[in-house]
């Protein structure tokens, strides 16, 4: 009985707060992805607070008005809603958790809403903590990259609830084309470690198929047509073909850059593994393109966008 009289009350506190429109919002990592999310929601009429320790990432981002902050607790001082998307787990932990963070300074009632990448484990993590404190917090992991920031075009998938969930759609919608709810805390980010793992995989059989079929003397437009319109079509042929200058918008006709980062499917592929790992699920594609992506960072490249794999297999010698 008790229990249900709690949560009565919290839904009743959650519903009086969120009739009030969120206009003040406070974002946290203004790098290649959140810089562009940032500045969608400024021209979408919210009202943004910006924290990043790099001081180049605010001066770029106040030129999209973006108000600059000096800490995080000065960033969230106030607001309605903070979206973050940050570079690992202990600075999502440290973000939220710390005593320079989020959960502390947030205003109660407000909601949360991480966009980083992580462990399952870390939004379960931050989510009871941040309801104790009376605020809200779901994980929204996104894909689309920096031209689905860029272009407000990016897919959210949604961990935590309902009700939350919904609170957020408008912000979701000013950054993205496609929100979805996936259920309980962290289980955005099993939906997208999930994504990732398969993006991953099947760029790099992409790369594969198509350096065999070049090397046998096929002209690479033809057997880019021919896969596009037969069974092997996939996003890895039709929008992300690791092939220079058969897709103009590709990282790889602009050198591989300002895309998704190797390092950065090193690091996806790292997690869905050790989620993998946890639950005994067998991932013998996963393991193998882990592997790949991992050796094209150990030559140099993880600054290069991931369908660099490419070149690493074009260029070995027979």
């Amino acid at each position: 009985m008790a229990s249900r009289s709690v949560s009565r009350c919290f839904n009743i506190t959650t519903r009086n707060y969120s009739s009030k429109p969120d206009k003040n919002i406070a974002f946290l990592g203004l790098g290649n992805m959140g810089g562009f999310m940032a500045a969608n929601l400024v021209k979408k009429g919210f009202n943004v607070r910006g924290y990043d320790p790099s001081k180049e990432a605010l001066t770029a981002a106040a030129k999209d008005g973006v108000s600059g902050a000096s800490s995080i607790a000065a960033a969230v001082d106030g607001v309605d809603v903070v979206v973050s998307i940050l570079p690992s787990n202990k600075v999502v932990l440290d973000a939220y958790l710390g005593d320079d963070g989020v959960v502390k300074h947030a205003p109660k009632g407000s909601l949360l809403i991480d966009s980083s990448t992580v462990d399952p484990n870390v939004p379960k993590q931050i989510f009871p903590v941040a309801s104790d404190s009376g605020v809200a917090f779901i994980d929204a992991p996104v894909s689309g990259g920096v031209m689905g920031a860029q272009n407000a075009t990016l897919a959210f998938m949604v961990g935590g609830r309902k009700e939350d969930f919904d609170r957020s759609v408008p912000m979701l919608k000013a950054m993205g084309a496609k929100q979805f709810h996936c259920g309980a805390s962290g289980a955005g980010q099993v939906a997208k470690l999930s994504n990732n793992m398969l993006m991953g995989i099947t760029g790099m059989a992409t790369a594969e198929c198509m350096n065999m079929g070049i090397k046998m003397g096929l002209d690479p437009q033809v057997l880019l047509d021919v896969l596009n319109n037969s069974s092997a079509r996939s996003w890895s042929t039709e929008v992300y073909c690791p092939v220079p200058g058969l897709v103009p918008t590709a990282p790889s006709s602009r050198e591989y850059e300002n895309g998704f980062k190797n390092e950065l499917m090193v690091k996806d592929l790292e997690l869905a593994s050790s989620m993998a790992l946890g639950i005994r699920s067998p991932i013998p594609l996963g393991a193998v393109a882990t592997q790949l992506y991992r050796i094209v960072q150990s030559r140099g490249y993880g600054q290069k966008d991931f369908s660099f794999i490419y070149q690493l297999l074009k260029n070995e010698k027979k």
